[in-house]
């Protein structure tokens, strides 16, 4: 058994997985998470913001700690679309080397999709390949279709904090949710183009936008990662919960009780990826997973 850690940063979100891992079993020791919003006006500026970094560092730093504690032998740190579009990626790199005495890794879309389709079907039963793996993420979403291993995939520039700040920023309108969607159906062309989605048996659906459209789809009184993971939610409970995301105001959507504080703004536009996704393709549902991206990192720590 070797105990591992690995850290996976998004545009969204920084989060930390240490794990036991033996014989292919992966065993959870810790698993935490913070919206730190590193992305935060790289789409406009090109460049990470300096409060963004400090958020991330901070956030970090108390992830070291952690990892120090609880004896992890081996380290891993991936960083993802917000990083890769940064011009002063540097100052980032730099930082993540003085806090976990690691190099960073920052990975491309095409290393991204592969680390997440083995993450994410590790583990899962009853699932009839090929499947399609989708991660939306902050900066970027990855589709990856596959059975034992990679078959294709495509990382493209749509997610749930890209496309908030380029479009819904200023208010939810049906003007700006017609932009938002245009944006997305021009990225699935590029997707059809490259991807035979039509192959894939299986929708797989990972990171926090799905898992909390899976949370309110399920009616859970609180964030529950073992109800929703494993969980099925037919297409027409996804374009449900995206039409009532769209159409409520900040407050609403803060006291949905699996609602992250840090999701809140930009839940909207992560369900209506996913809602476009499954009508596009015409999936009769998602089949939701816990692991993703941060599990395929720690696998990768071990031969």
């Amino acid at each position: 058994m070797t105990r591992v850690a690995a850290v996976d940063c998004g545009t969204n979100s920084v989060r930390l997985l240490i794990a036991d891992i033996g014989s292919g079993e992966l065993s959870d020791v810790e698993r935490r998470m913070e919206i730190v919003r590193l992305g935060e006006g790289v789409d406009r500026t090109g460049r990470l913001a300096p409060e963004a970094l400090e958020r991330t560092f901070t956030a970090m730093r108390g992830y070291a700690k952690l990892i120090t504690e609880h004896g992890a032998s081996a380290v891993r740190v991936v960083a993802t679309s917000a990083t890769r579009d940064a011009a002063n990626r540097a100052d980032f790199v730099t930082g993540v080397r003085e806090i976990f005495g690691v190099e960073p890794e920052v990975v491309t879309g095409s290393e991204e999709a592969h680390l997440s389709f083995v993450g994410a079907t590790a583990g899962l039963t009853g699932v009839t390949p090929p499947v399609l793996v989708v991660d939306i993420g902050g900066g970027s979403t990855e589709f990856v279709l596959g059975s034992a291993d990679v078959d294709s995939a495509i990382s493209v520039d749509i997610g749930c904090v890209r496309l908030t700040e380029r479009h819904l920023a200023s208010g939810v309108t049906p003007e700006a949710v017609a932009a938002a969607t245009a944006d997305i159906e021009a990225a699935l062309d590029r997707v059809s183009a490259e991807v035979p989605v039509g192959r894939a048996h299986t929708l797989i659906g990972l990171a926090g936008s799905v898992t909390t459209v899976a949370g309110i789809s399920l009616d859970l009184p609180a964030y529950d990662p073992a109800r929703i993971h494993g969980s099925r939610i037919p297409a027409a409970r996804v374009h449900e919960v995206s039409r009532r995301l769209l159409a409520m105001t900040h407050d609403e959507r803060a006291a949905i009780p699996v609602m992250h504080p840090g999701r809140v703004d930009v839940i909207g536009a992560g369900a209506l990826i996913l809602d476009r996704i499954v009508a596009r393709y015409g999936f009769g549902e998602v089949l939701v997973s816990e692991h993703d991206i941060l599990d395929g990192i720690a696998r990768g720590l071990v031969p």
